[in-house]
């Protein structure tokens, strides 16, 4: 099929457009969350039409999926193992940050099946096991969770709820506060922050 054209005329990369489709999600969802961000509106701050939006993704369902996967993936790659926590916190610290987008996007959508079904798949998993490796003990995995659920909470009520004094704190507190601890659970955890 030819390429899709915008709606000046111009012809547009088919990978372009999908990338644009996939950061406008990942805005929106981490704005409203699942059930308030359409697929109107993604196609539109990415400046496509929603056909595709559908074409690409097949269903809205399938666009967070992705949204969620794409960051929380990136996250992951981004650096070894022992930095991930201090990855994690700069995102749930800094949720203007682009990587915070997925953060926002899984608070604000927690409450919705689908969200809390990709969320659970796409990224608990994989975040889970990535942190089990940073201990030897036998309850690896419920560690990692315990940390992850931490993480969460701390996104919750620093950027969601907004509420003080964590809302206010610096970043470089937190962080500092959250790795020390951490590494009561999982040892090999790298408790410097900022990274590098």
């Amino acid at each position: 099929m030819a390429g899709e054209s915008e709606p000046s005329g111009r012809k547009k990369d088919a990978a372009a457009t999908r990338a644009a489709l996939l950061t406008a999600a990942q805005e929106l969802f981490a704005e409203r969350g699942f059930d308030r961000a359409t697929v109107r509106d993604i196609a539109a701050r990415a400046g496509a039409n929603q056909a595709l939006l559908f074409r690409y993704f097949g269903s809205k369902e399938e666009l967070f999926r992705a949204a969620i996967a794409d960051r929380g993936h990136r996250v992951l790659e981004e650096g070894p193992a022992p930095e991930l926590l201090g990855r994690l916190l700069a995102g749930a610290l800094d949720p203007a940050a682009a990587q915070g987008h997925w953060l926002q996007a899984a608070l604000r959508s927690s409450g919705n099946d689908e969200g809390a079904t990709a969320i659970r798949h796409e990224l608990g998993d994989e975040y889970v096991r990535a942190l089990s490796e940073l201990t030897d003990a036998p309850d690896a995995e419920l560690r990692s969770d315990l940390l992850l659920a931490w993480l969460l909470g701390i996104g919750l009520v620093r950027s969601v709820y907004q509420r003080d004094p964590l809302a206010s704190a610096d970043p470089a507190v937190i962080a500092g506060h959250v790795l020390s601890a951490a590494q009561v659970l999982l040892e090999r955890v790298d408790a410097s922050f900022p990274l590098s």
